[in-house]
């Protein structure tokens, strides 16, 4: 059979290359279908889609250890250029994928373009968010996690009911995870993005198991049965992402939270907010008076990540500072009058661990930080304050929050009642809309404009996209503008 099944991607791009991916996989959805033995991948990359102008090639190989999957770190390659890729394997061609590698380390590039993305469940609806992904012009694509969800089919559901299937039951082994990530790269819109654009990729739970927290499974499995499902998740993910090496695995850790620079202009600092977490506060939901979240012993981040995000912002020299992660940074107050309630399961729950990065950000004057989220599976747009409590507080930055490709379903143009409470009680959130879509950021030297992108539907194919609102950040000028 046909082995390219999933198509092709590219992910983590430098100056001088990106990472190549592809999986062997003639029958996708149960294992693979491949020998159990190493198969020889010829790859091709070029300065155009015909592949008259060859620039490397090489010959890599798909083992079975790694589920035949393939990932070439090319090296080599001239900054901020686009390339064309292609492998061949069996005697069979893969489709033509596109990459661009990062400006040079010293560059002073003008702009930079991106589209970020979250929460893609396969049976709440189709992906057209991607194709439209797939037709804007960017530099790159990131992807804030819950790019699969754990579930057996029609256990989370969607208002009317869920548009597709989930192929199995809930996932637990290395074969599960294998063939749900397998299940959700057949889809031709996904493939079309990932083709298409260079992916900067982390996750949140769905990958693994609903508010998962470092060693800590949702619904209290024994420990030792959890790390065993933890470590194949995390081996299937590095499977079917344009990851580097040094993501590879090691026992039951992965290592996923680095650095992504486009010259001076912007920096990704890519979290990982799940691995290292302390287990959620008060239970996993909201809660009105919960002390046990303001605990200063309590990470979100585990300290050595902490630690190399604060190093890391105090060392930059980029125009604009981007922490690419996955749950509401900024207060969100779900309580009306005086009381307050918090998501136990954002940063909410992990007071000390975000007054620790703000304060951090302030004392070590941090040139326009940026948060990026998704999660929630809405557009928000909020201010990050010294104090959220004072909104006469200086506004140290801000967070623009992703909605889902389809998580959710339909959605619709009514602000949901609890978000409501939010906008009156946080005077910080300055935007709210529960549509699915995508973010689309035009980065220049001097501004950040934000476009909320939407579809009015997403359980039948074919949906318009369409800008809801913008914002501007102005460079120096801490705080949102809105577009009129």
């Amino acid at each position: 059979g046909y082995p390219f099944t999933l198509g092709v991607a590219s992910g983590d791009p430098a100056p001088d290359g990106a990472v190549l991916w592809t999986r062997l996989a003639p029958a996708p959805l149960s294992g693979g279908g491949m020998p159990r033995r190493r198969v020889p991948v010829d790859y091709e990359v070029a300065l155009d889609e015909r592949f008259r102008r060859p620039v490397q090639r090489g010959t890599t190989e798909a083992r079975p250890e790694l589920g035949h999957s393939v990932h070439v770190e090319l090296e080599g390659l001239e900054p901020a250029r686009e390339y064309f890729f292609r492998f061949r394997a069996a005697g069979e061609l893969s489709p033509v994928g596109r990459t661009k590698t990062a400006p040079a380390a010293d560059a002073r590039p003008e702009a930079l373009a991106f589209a970020f993305v979250s929460c893609s469940q396969y049976e709440h609806g189709y992906y057209t968010a991607y194709r439209h992904v797939a037709e804007e012009d960017l530099d790159v694509v990131v992807h804030l996690g819950d790019y699969i969800y754990e579930y057996a089919p029609n256990i989370y559901t969607t208002p009317g009911g869920n548009v597709r299937l989930h192929s199995s039951r809930e996932i637990t082994t290395l074969d599960d995870y294998r063939n749900r990530h397998a299940q959700y790269k057949t889809d031709p819109d996904m493939q079309a993005a990932h083709a298409r654009f260079p992916f900067i990729v982390t996750w949140d739970d769905h990958e693994i198991d609903n508010n998962w927290a470092d060693e800590v499974p949702e619904d209290g499995q024994p420990a030792d049965a959890f790390l065993r499902r933890r470590a194949a998740a995390f081996q299937a993910y590095f499977e079917h992402m344009p990851l580097r090496r040094t993501s590879r695995p090691r026992g039951i850790d992965l290592q996923l939270y680095r650095r992504i620079a486009y010259g001076d202009l912007a920096t990704f600092n890519v979290l990982d907010t799940r691995q290292f977490r302390s287990d959620q506060a008060c239970g996993d939901g909201r809660d009105v008076g919960c002390e046990e979240r303001l605990d200063p012993a309590r990470s979100i981040t585990g300290d050595a990540q902490e630690r190399w995000l604060l190093d890391g912002l105090e060392d930059s020299r980029t125009r604009w500072n981007v922490l690419a992660q996955q749950v509401f940074f900024a207060q969100r107050d779900y309580e009306a009058g005086p009381l307050q309630g918090f998501s136990m399961e954002a940063w909410d729950g992990y007071v000390a661990s975000r007054d620790r990065i703000l304060h951090g950000i302030a004392e070590r004057r941090v040139d326009n930080p940026v948060v990026l989220t998704g999660d929630v599976h809405q557009h928000w747009a909020a201010d990050l304050k010294a104090d959220f409590d004072d909104p006469d507080s200086p506004t140290l930055g801000s967070e623009f929050v992703c909605t889902s490709i389809t998580s959710g379903g339909d959605g619709s143009d009514e602000i949901p009642a609890p978000n409501q409470v939010v906008l009156a009680e946080s005077p910080h959130v300055k935007y709210n809309k529960n549509r699915r879509g995508y973010v689309r950021c035009q980065v220049d030297r001097t501004q950040w404009r934000t476009d909320f992108k939407v579809l009015p539907y997403v359980k039948r194919p074919g949906a318009p996209i369409a800008t809801d609102r913008s914002f501007v950040i102005e460079a120096g000028r801490p705080g949102l503008q809105p577009v009129a």
